[in-house]
Protein backbone atom coordinates (compact mmCIF):
# COMPACT_ATOMS: atom_id res chain seq x y z
CA UNK A 1 0.00 0.00 0.00
CA UNK A 2 2.76 2.28 0.88
CA UNK A 3 4.54 2.11 -2.64
CA UNK A 4 0.97 2.15 -4.21
CA UNK A 5 0.64 5.46 -2.48
CA UNK A 6 3.96 6.56 -3.54
CA UNK A 7 3.29 5.87 -6.98
CA UNK A 8 0.05 7.94 -7.20
CA UNK A 9 2.15 10.54 -5.29
CA UNK A 10 4.62 10.21 -8.48
CA UNK A 11 1.64 10.81 -11.17
CA UNK A 12 0.04 13.51 -8.97
CA UNK A 13 -0.71 16.06 -11.74
CA UNK A 14 -2.95 18.02 -9.36
CA UNK A 15 0.73 19.28 -7.57
CA UNK A 16 1.94 20.81 -10.53
CA UNK A 17 0.66 24.42 -10.49
CA UNK A 18 2.06 24.45 -7.05
CA UNK A 19 5.07 23.28 -7.89
CA UNK A 20 5.30 25.43 -11.04
CA UNK A 21 4.80 28.33 -8.75
CA UNK A 22 7.16 27.28 -6.28
CA UNK A 23 9.90 26.76 -8.86
CA UNK A 24 10.13 30.30 -10.67
CA UNK A 25 9.68 31.97 -6.67
CA UNK A 26 13.40 29.76 -5.83
CA UNK A 27 14.34 30.84 -9.43
CA UNK A 28 13.62 34.25 -8.96
CA UNK A 29 14.86 34.28 -5.52
CA UNK A 30 18.20 32.63 -6.08
CA UNK A 31 19.91 34.38 -9.39
CA UNK A 32 23.26 34.52 -8.68
CA UNK A 33 25.26 31.94 -10.96
CA UNK A 34 28.08 30.91 -8.15
CA UNK A 35 25.61 31.31 -5.56
CA UNK A 36 23.22 28.28 -7.62
CA UNK A 37 26.89 26.22 -8.06
CA UNK A 38 27.52 27.01 -4.85
CA UNK A 39 24.15 25.13 -3.25
CA UNK A 40 23.89 22.70 -5.84
CA UNK A 41 27.40 21.46 -4.47
CA UNK A 42 28.85 21.98 -8.08
CA UNK A 43 32.05 23.47 -6.69
CA UNK A 44 32.44 20.02 -4.80
CA UNK A 45 31.80 17.63 -6.97
CA UNK A 46 28.82 16.59 -4.76
CA UNK A 47 25.51 17.28 -4.27
CA UNK A 48 25.87 19.92 -1.10
CA UNK A 49 21.71 19.01 -0.18
CA UNK A 50 22.40 15.50 1.76
CA UNK A 51 25.59 16.97 3.60
CA UNK A 52 24.18 19.83 5.27
CA UNK A 53 21.34 17.27 5.84
CA UNK A 54 23.33 15.30 8.36
CA UNK A 55 23.82 18.30 10.67
CA UNK A 56 19.82 18.24 11.63
CA UNK A 57 19.06 14.88 11.60
CA UNK A 58 22.38 14.05 13.74
CA UNK A 59 21.30 16.71 15.86
CA UNK A 60 17.60 15.32 16.53
CA UNK A 61 18.48 12.14 16.77
CA UNK A 62 21.05 12.66 19.47
CA UNK A 63 18.36 14.87 21.17
CA UNK A 64 16.33 11.96 21.38
CA UNK A 65 18.62 9.47 23.20
CA UNK A 66 19.95 12.37 25.40
CA UNK A 67 15.78 12.68 26.35
CA UNK A 68 15.67 9.43 27.85
CA UNK A 69 19.32 10.44 29.82
CA UNK A 70 18.39 11.89 33.24
CA UNK A 71 20.07 14.80 33.73
CA UNK A 72 20.96 15.58 30.16
CA UNK A 73 18.00 18.35 29.43
CA UNK A 74 20.26 21.28 28.87
CA UNK A 75 22.16 19.21 26.11
CA UNK A 76 19.35 17.89 24.79
CA UNK A 77 17.87 21.33 24.33
CA UNK A 78 21.32 22.37 22.91
CA UNK A 79 20.90 19.97 20.20
CA UNK A 80 17.48 20.70 19.23
CA UNK A 81 18.70 24.74 18.95
CA UNK A 82 21.08 23.51 16.53
CA UNK A 83 19.05 21.05 14.42
CA UNK A 84 16.70 23.68 14.26
CA UNK A 85 18.76 26.48 12.98
CA UNK A 86 20.90 23.74 10.84
CA UNK A 87 17.83 23.22 8.88
CA UNK A 88 17.49 26.43 7.35
CA UNK A 89 20.84 26.06 4.63
CA UNK A 90 19.73 22.40 4.01
CA UNK A 91 16.23 23.54 2.79
CA UNK A 92 17.75 25.90 0.64
CA UNK A 93 19.78 23.77 -1.01
CA UNK A 94 17.52 21.19 -1.45
CA UNK A 95 14.83 23.63 -2.67
CA UNK A 96 17.56 24.52 -5.41
CA UNK A 97 18.08 21.11 -6.68
CA UNK A 98 14.35 20.74 -6.55
CA UNK A 99 13.73 23.36 -8.89
CA UNK A 100 16.25 21.46 -11.96
CA UNK A 101 14.24 17.99 -11.19
CA UNK A 102 11.50 16.76 -13.31
CA UNK A 103 7.49 16.81 -12.56
CA UNK A 104 7.55 13.51 -11.01
CA UNK A 105 10.60 14.56 -8.59
CA UNK A 106 9.28 17.40 -7.86
CA UNK A 107 5.80 16.17 -6.90
CA UNK A 108 7.38 13.86 -4.13
CA UNK A 109 9.98 16.32 -3.46
CA UNK A 110 7.25 18.73 -3.16
CA UNK A 111 5.87 16.36 0.00
CA UNK A 112 9.34 15.65 1.31
CA UNK A 113 10.13 19.33 1.56
CA UNK A 114 6.29 20.21 3.79
CA UNK A 115 6.83 17.48 5.62
CA UNK A 116 9.84 18.40 6.82
CA UNK A 117 8.36 21.80 7.05
CA UNK A 118 6.32 19.96 9.78
CA UNK A 119 8.73 18.46 11.16
CA UNK A 120 10.77 21.66 11.79
CA UNK A 121 7.98 23.21 13.67
CA UNK A 122 7.46 20.89 15.86
CA UNK A 123 10.97 21.32 16.73
CA UNK A 124 11.03 24.52 17.10
CA UNK A 125 8.04 24.28 19.26
CA UNK A 126 9.39 21.86 21.31
CA UNK A 127 12.62 24.06 21.75
CA UNK A 128 10.16 27.40 22.91
CA UNK A 129 8.67 24.58 25.37
CA UNK A 130 12.36 23.24 26.99
CA UNK A 131 13.16 27.23 27.10
CA UNK A 132 10.02 28.03 28.88
CA UNK A 133 10.46 25.33 31.55
CA UNK A 134 7.61 22.86 29.89
CA UNK A 135 10.29 19.81 29.61
CA UNK A 136 7.68 17.03 29.19
CA UNK A 137 5.82 18.90 26.47
CA UNK A 138 9.26 19.92 25.08
CA UNK A 139 10.01 16.39 24.77
CA UNK A 140 6.72 15.16 23.49
CA UNK A 141 6.85 17.82 20.25
CA UNK A 142 9.91 16.34 19.50
CA UNK A 143 9.44 12.57 19.33
CA UNK A 144 6.29 14.01 17.31
CA UNK A 145 9.22 16.13 14.94
CA UNK A 146 11.78 12.81 14.93
CA UNK A 147 8.51 10.57 13.38
CA UNK A 148 7.43 13.46 10.62
CA UNK A 149 11.23 13.70 10.16
CA UNK A 150 10.89 10.03 9.35
CA UNK A 151 8.41 10.27 7.29
CA UNK A 152 10.38 12.96 5.09
CA UNK A 153 13.51 11.11 5.24
CA UNK A 154 11.63 8.39 3.36
CA UNK A 155 10.87 10.43 0.52
CA UNK A 156 13.53 11.98 0.82
CA UNK A 157 15.06 8.42 0.06
CA UNK A 158 12.71 7.42 -2.91
CA UNK A 159 13.45 10.51 -4.63
CA UNK A 160 17.07 9.88 -4.72
CA UNK A 161 17.12 6.24 -4.79
CA UNK A 162 14.20 5.37 -6.87
CA UNK A 163 13.66 8.40 -9.00
CA UNK A 164 17.44 9.07 -9.10
CA UNK A 165 16.83 12.56 -8.50
CA UNK A 166 20.62 14.15 -7.03
CA UNK A 167 22.77 10.89 -8.46
CA UNK A 168 24.84 11.20 -11.46
CA UNK A 169 22.74 9.89 -14.58
CA UNK A 170 26.21 9.65 -16.29
CA UNK A 171 27.32 6.89 -13.63
CA UNK A 172 25.48 3.60 -14.94
CA UNK A 173 26.84 4.61 -18.66
CA UNK A 174 30.73 4.08 -17.34
CA UNK A 175 29.87 0.09 -16.53
CA UNK A 176 28.29 -0.20 -19.80
CA UNK A 177 31.87 0.73 -21.89
CA UNK A 178 33.53 -2.48 -22.62
CA UNK A 179 36.65 -3.37 -20.61
CA UNK A 180 39.21 -3.40 -23.03
CA UNK A 181 40.17 -1.30 -25.49
CA UNK A 182 37.37 -0.18 -28.27
CA UNK A 183 38.13 1.83 -31.58
CA UNK A 184 35.63 4.81 -31.72
CA UNK A 185 36.70 6.07 -34.90
CA UNK A 186 39.49 7.74 -36.57
CA UNK A 187 41.65 10.87 -35.52
CA UNK A 188 41.20 12.42 -38.70
CA UNK A 189 37.85 12.20 -38.59
CA UNK A 190 37.41 14.12 -35.25
CA UNK A 191 36.71 17.67 -35.76
CA UNK A 192 39.19 20.01 -34.01
CA UNK A 193 38.21 21.69 -30.84
CA UNK A 194 34.55 20.26 -31.36
CA UNK A 195 32.61 17.61 -29.89
CA UNK A 196 31.76 14.41 -31.47
CA UNK A 197 29.81 11.36 -30.43
CA UNK A 198 31.44 8.01 -31.32
CA UNK A 199 29.72 4.20 -29.96
CA UNK A 200 31.68 2.24 -27.80
CA UNK A 201 29.82 -0.71 -27.57
CA UNK A 202 26.29 0.70 -27.63
CA UNK A 203 26.97 3.21 -25.12
CA UNK A 204 27.48 7.17 -26.93
CA UNK A 205 31.34 9.03 -25.88
CA UNK A 206 31.76 12.43 -26.14
CA UNK A 207 35.21 13.08 -27.87
CA UNK A 208 37.22 16.48 -28.27
CA UNK A 209 40.28 16.68 -30.31
CA UNK A 210 42.88 19.46 -29.96
CA UNK A 211 45.55 18.62 -32.37
CA UNK A 212 46.69 14.98 -31.38
CA UNK A 213 45.13 14.89 -28.05
CA UNK A 214 41.55 13.45 -27.62
CA UNK A 215 39.45 13.88 -24.12
CA UNK A 216 36.50 11.22 -24.05
CA UNK A 217 33.89 11.60 -21.62
CA UNK A 218 30.26 9.81 -21.01
CA UNK A 219 28.17 11.63 -23.60
CA UNK A 220 24.69 11.65 -21.04
CA UNK A 221 24.53 14.36 -19.15
CA UNK A 222 25.32 13.71 -15.14
CA UNK A 223 22.71 15.69 -13.92
CA UNK A 224 19.63 14.85 -16.24
CA UNK A 225 20.88 12.52 -18.72
CA UNK A 226 20.80 15.39 -21.38
CA UNK A 227 22.95 14.86 -24.83
CA UNK A 228 26.23 16.72 -24.40
CA UNK A 229 27.27 16.25 -28.33
CA UNK A 230 24.05 18.56 -29.00
CA UNK A 231 25.58 21.06 -26.50
CA UNK A 232 27.73 23.85 -27.45
CA UNK A 233 31.56 24.51 -26.98
CA UNK A 234 32.80 27.52 -25.15
CA UNK A 235 36.17 28.34 -24.17
CA UNK A 236 39.47 26.59 -26.13
CA UNK A 237 42.44 24.42 -25.52
CA UNK A 238 42.75 23.16 -22.00
CA UNK A 239 39.68 25.16 -20.19
CA UNK A 240 37.21 24.21 -23.21
CA UNK A 241 34.19 23.02 -21.78
CA UNK A 242 30.69 21.57 -22.97
CA UNK A 243 27.13 23.02 -21.74
CA UNK A 244 24.32 20.58 -21.82
CA UNK A 245 21.38 21.64 -24.04
CA UNK A 246 18.74 20.91 -21.35
CA UNK A 247 19.58 23.04 -18.30
CA UNK A 248 22.78 24.58 -19.02
CA UNK A 249 25.31 22.22 -17.04
CA UNK A 250 29.10 23.11 -18.04
CA UNK A 251 31.71 20.52 -18.06
CA UNK A 252 35.33 21.21 -18.71
CA UNK A 253 36.22 18.58 -21.74
CA UNK A 254 39.38 17.71 -21.13
CA UNK A 255 38.80 16.15 -17.50
CA UNK A 256 35.01 16.37 -17.01
CA UNK A 257 35.34 19.03 -14.02
CA UNK A 258 31.40 20.38 -13.23
CA UNK A 259 32.19 24.27 -13.76
CA UNK A 260 28.58 25.26 -13.25
CA UNK A 261 25.38 23.59 -12.10
CA UNK A 262 22.81 22.40 -11.91
CA UNK A 263 25.30 19.56 -12.09
CA UNK A 264 26.36 18.47 -8.74
CA UNK A 265 28.47 15.79 -9.92
CA UNK A 266 31.83 15.93 -12.42
CA UNK A 267 31.56 14.01 -15.95
CA UNK A 268 32.43 10.48 -15.87
CA UNK A 269 35.80 10.60 -18.31
CA UNK A 270 36.69 7.47 -19.85
CA UNK A 271 40.56 5.83 -20.51
CA UNK A 272 41.42 7.15 -24.25
CA UNK A 273 44.64 6.39 -26.80
CA UNK A 274 45.59 7.11 -30.18
CA UNK A 275 46.77 4.08 -31.63
CA UNK A 276 47.82 3.92 -35.90
CA UNK A 277 45.84 7.00 -36.32
CA UNK A 278 42.35 5.14 -34.57
CA UNK A 279 41.15 6.37 -31.53
CA UNK A 280 40.50 3.97 -28.63
CA UNK A 281 38.65 4.22 -25.48
CA UNK A 282 37.80 1.92 -22.23
CA UNK A 283 36.50 1.57 -19.15
CA UNK A 284 38.23 2.88 -16.27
Amino acid sequence: MLRQAITRLEQAEALDGASETLRAAVSSAIRPRLLRDLLHGTKFGHPLHPVLVQVPVGAFISAAVLDLVPGAQKAATTLIGVGTAAVVPAAVAGWVDWSEMTKDRRRVGLVHATTNMVATALYAGSLIARLTGHTARGKALAVAGLSVAGAGAYLGGHLSYTQGGGISHAAPEVARVPEEWTTVGSLSSLPEEKVAVRKAGDVPVLLFRRGDKVSALIERCSHEAGPLGEGDVIGSGQHACVVCPWHGSTFRLSDGLAVHGPAGNDQPVLPVRVVGGMVEVRRP
